[in-house]
């Protein structure tokens, strides 16, 4: 959907908010900041201090820092204040994204709370990856269900849907692991982007600029076919995010993975129209429910010059089931062999249907080079550390673009792979680190980068600039990500669904919409995007912001309000 005129909407975000959305409208005015209304305590069964829980201790909320990324600090800012009037004692800590994520992610029982965000990629297009790996139990230890949520009918529910081939009983499983994670609220969920893409049109054809579904213009499609207009034929982007890998084991962030899928081939790819395609693969076919065959491409090379062989197609399958490149296992999970029918056909032998298996496995799984991580594989399985902190020195694929440099927080360049059968129309990829969103904003204005990847600052300013420059197109897309605040299910007070829901009925999301994302997102309330209409539960449950609905939760949940205000626990615990 392409954007140019939206009304300007109120400013000032800090007064407007700070008095619709933080303060509890029946609190007398001598009542102490936090309190509930004592008429409130009357009618939610206060009891004497005496029978009281212990207090309910300090929360920590992480959040990415302001210059970033304004929008998950503002919104967080906004949401902590509404905890506070709950009776909480509670900490905004901003921290760079870096130091957030090796947080949440490598100590999972050392934080409480923090904002996150999913971004979309072409192959979650499909629900399975979301539906399983964001909340099955056995991804909890080191995969993305870094809250730790557990639920064993979710489970069911979750690998359910792989194995179930009529799409509309496909879609009835979804719709109930959607309403199992809307009831016990491991996610406060807050919105589904519509996060604004730009590129100078003086540099790249807008007919080569490909707006794919539920991504936006920032693809695959886009970096591999964007034409130059004239002589200047290097494509440079932004992120103000620290690339922390280059590794096609590792799924390290958002764009980390850009990298990845230009550098990496994979069988097949998810095309702009959200279906899954082949690529590396000449053909994809199934011979039943659970045996695929796949023939390779000719003639494709790896980046050092060597073949590209079904012998290197099979381990890449077989890597990832092993403990050494965890993040990747649930891919293959559902793999029980891979068989070489001849030099470039292999058959692939599911242990039950699997519905998403093109877009979760064959759409997913990097082809890297056997004679290159092999002995790598072998020598990290007597140490420690697993693939996912290994670096190599010169990343070898044998994607559209090789890797040329590397240097950590300031850029990653990418040179055009000729030989490669989809050969790109630019000649470098250059992926700019720039951490202040207004300073991208400038080098996109001055030239100095040509495509607008991230801008997490105020889209109605980046839509002035495009207004104002011919030259300088605006796009906006319903991203099939989205924004949250994960709560660790492991620890107090998160561990109480009715404290989780409490805190969901504080996220005021449609403020946050408004005010914050400034109309270009749309309130969430699933895993499962709005941007996949047949998909998304149209009938949820809702977390409508109400400070009196939050302490109704709590109260009937046995949390009680001391003589200062201050929450508390059930009594006993």
């Amino acid at each position: 959907m392409r954007r140019r005129v939206l009304s300007i909407l109120p400013v000032l975000l800090a007064l407007v908010l700070g008095l619709s959305a933080c303060a509890p409208a029946s609190a007398p005015a001598s009542a102490p900041q936090g309190a509930a209304p004592e008429a409130a305590k009357a009618e939610q069964g206060a009891e004497p201090a005496a029978e009281m829980g212990e207090l309910v201790p300090q929360i920590v909320v992480l959040s990415n820092v302001q210059a970033a990324d304004p929008i998950e600090f503002e919104s967080t800012r906004l949401v902590v204040e509404n905890m506070k009037q709950l009776g909480l004692d509670v900490e905004h800590r901003a921290m760079p994204w870096e130091q957030q994520a090796d947080l949440v992610w490598y100590n999972r029982t050392e934080w409480q709370m923090t904002a996150w965000r999913m971004v979309g990629r072409p192959e979650r297009l499909d629900p399975d990856e979301f539906v399983v790996n964001l909340f099955h139990s056995s991804t909890a230890e080191k995969g993305y269900n870094f809250v730790g949520f557990q639920n064993d009918r979710y489970d069911q529910v979750s690998l359910a849907q792989r194995a179930t081939t009529d799409r509309e009983e496909r879609r009835q499983l979804i719709w109930e692991a959607q309403e199992i994670i809307a009831n016990e609220v491991p996610y406060a969920f807050v919105a589904y982007p519509q996060l604004p893409f730009a590129y100078r049109s003086d540099v790249w054809k807008p007919d080569t600029i490909v707006d794919a579904k539920g991504i936006g213009i920032k693809n695959f499609w886009t970096f591999v076919q964007a034409e130059p207009v004239g002589d200047q034929a290097d494509f440079i982007l932004n992120t103000g995010d620290v690339v922390q890998a280059i590794n096609p084991l590792f799924i390290s962030g958002a764009a980390d993975s850009w990298i990845t899928e230009l550098i990496w081939d994979r069988l097949m790819r998810v095309g702009p129209d959200g279906l899954p395609q082949p690529w590396a693969a000449e053909s994809v076919e199934w011979e039943d429910n659970t045996n695929v065959l796949v023939t390779l491409r000719e003639g494709m090379k790896w980046h050092d010059g060597r073949p590209v062989t079904v012998e290197d197609v099979i381990f890449s399958f077989q890597a990832p089931a092993t403990d050494e490149a965890p993040m990747y296992k649930p891919f293959v999970s559902k793999i029980a062999g891979i068989e070489k029918v001849d030099e470039r056909t292999v058959r692939f032998t599911l242990s039950e249907p699997w519905a998403a298996f093109e877009v979760a496995s064959l759409a997913k799984i990097n082809l890297i080079p056997k004679h290159i991580w092999e002995p790598i594989l072998a020598d990290l399985a007597t140490k420690e550390e697993n693939a996912e902190s290994y670096q190599e020195e010169t990343p070898i694929g044998s994607g559209p673009f090789r890797f040329v440099a590397f240097k950590p927080s300031e850029e990653v360049i990418l040179e055009a792979n000729p030989e490669h059968f989809a050969a790109p129309k630019a000649s470098r990829w250059i992926l700019r680190i720039i951490p202040n969103v207004e300073s991208a904003l400038g080098q996109l204005r001055n030239g100095e980068i040509n495509f607008l990847s991230e801008w997490e600052g105020d889209p109605t300013v980046l839509q002035g600039v495009a207004d104002a420059d011919p030259s300088i197109e605006l796009v906006a897309t319903t991203e099939v990500g989205f924004r949250f605040f994960a709560m660790n299910n492991r620890v107090a007070p998160f561990d109480d669904t009715a404290f989780r829901q409490a805190v969901a009925y504080v996220v005021p999301k449609q403020a946050i919409v408004q005010n914050i994302f400034k109309g270009f997102a749309v309130p969430a309330d699933s895993h499962v995007s709005v941007a996949l209409e047949f998909w998304h539960h149209p009938d949820l449950p809702q977390y409508d912001f109400s400070l009196e609905k939050a302490r109704e939760v709590l109260a009937q949940a046995g949390y009680t309000w001391d003589e200062e205000g201050r929450l508390r626990y059930p009594a006993g615990r």
